[in-house]
């Protein structure tokens, strides 16, 4: 990822190896700050907190804490504790218990005074994956973006995302925007809608920050104008993230999304998910019930925060009080509504069959 110029990860080990270091995403966009995690607590309260979110970056994330808890204790009890510890700070990202069962399987078969390096290892592992990852997701997303290139005869694309699923939604790259910088570094004229994705507005705050740092033109829209944009032809294609998609290819991702692929189903404006493998969840078949829905506090709807007319941080009250609030945090769209999944390896319909091959 590129900071005013300056490339980074959104996640990494100091120079000692003893404490990860990640991007603080709650400051943004008005403050860049890095921040030290040097413990298991640290790393749950960081992921609890949305210090790092998105699905891929909570993967990586949980595995560097179990690092962590492996230098202060390898026992088979620490790592067990840890991983049990960790597995409930979100509920809904399978990446998160994706990685940390990936640790534990992996571990258990290493000697416990090689524990420490080898977990080490492993973490440094799935973090450079999900690069790799990522970078093919946006050579196959461009594919996509390429077509519709000529069909517009050279002309600007406009693509609509929600939420963010860029660089910091992962290790780097990202993997709904991943294709748009890679577009835009190949000089393809691209126009993104940004939609602020309410109550935590990562669209409008972090999804616009980075567009910001790749010079790519953009645009903040509400939440729900984008139905309306694309009711007067000013959207080619939508792309999104996902947080879990299921074997069936349903996809759960931030609350508003599945608005946005019922109106680009109506508009006949196809609809793309970019995901690594890891985030497929095979033994999730039936949505509305093997995914289990963050609720998240009600004070992300009741306040909001920014900056005053003097440049200090602020958070004020927008609904009254006494009111009753519901913060649900995703929602699933149906695999009917989902033109193609984009993976690392390759473009895939969204139905059982396709999503088998992706494992085979």
């Amino acid at each position: 990822m590129r900071v005013k110029g300056k490339n980074y990860k959104s996640i990494w080990l100091d120079k000692k190896e003893q404490a990860v270091i990640a991007i603080d995403q709650r400051l943004l966009p008005h403050q860049f700050k890095l921040l030290y995690l040097r413990n298991i607590k640290d790393i749950k309260k960081a992921i609890k907190e949305m210090v790092v979110r998105g699905a891929p970056l909570i993967g990586v994330t949980a595995a560097y804490g179990i690092y962590l808890s492996m230098i202060k204790d390898p026992s088979n009890k620490s790592l067990n504790q840890s991983v049990n510890f960790l597995k409930d700070a979100r509920p809904t990202a399978v990446n998160l218990s994706w990685a940390l069962e990936l640790m534990k399987k992996k571990l258990l078969d290493v000697n416990i005074e090689n524990r420490v390096q080898e977990s080490k290892k492993i973490a440094h592992e799935i973090s450079d994956n999900d690069i790799e990852c990522c970078k093919r997701i946006a050579e196959n997303g461009l594919k996509i973006i390429l077509d519709i290139k000529k069909k517009k005869k050279n002309k600007t694309i406009n693509i609509l995302t929600h939420c963010n699923a860029g660089w910091l939604a992962t290790v780097d790259w990202g993997t709904a925007l991943s294709p748009i910088f890679l577009a835009h570094r190949k000089k393809i004229k691209i126009h993104v809608w940004v939609d602020e994705t309410r109550p935590r507005n990562q669209g409008s705050s972090l999804t616009a920050w980075e567009l910001l740092q790749e010079k790519i033109p953009h645009t903040i829209i509400t939440d729900n104008a984008g139905g309306h944009i694309m009711q007067h032809g000013m959207v080619d294609m939508c792309i999104t993230g996902s947080d879990r998609t299921t074997s069936n290819g349903d996809v759960c991702n931030k609350i508003g999304t599945y608005l946005k692929a019922l109106s680009a189903y109506d508009n006949k404006i196809p609809f793309y998910v970019a995901l690594p493998s890891s985030t497929i969840d095979i033994k999730s078949k039936n949505y509305l019930k093997d995914i289990p829905i963050e609720q998240r506090n009600s004070n992300e709807i009741t306040h909001i925060n920014g900056l005053n007319s003097k440049g200090k941080k602020t958070k004020i009250r927008i609904t009254p009080k006494g009111s009753k609030v519901s913060n649900y945090s995703f929602d699933v769209t149906p695999a009917k509504y989902v033109t193609r999944l984009i993976t690392e390896k390759g473009i895939h319909k969204p139905t059982k069959n396709e999503i088998k091959k992706i494992f085979n």
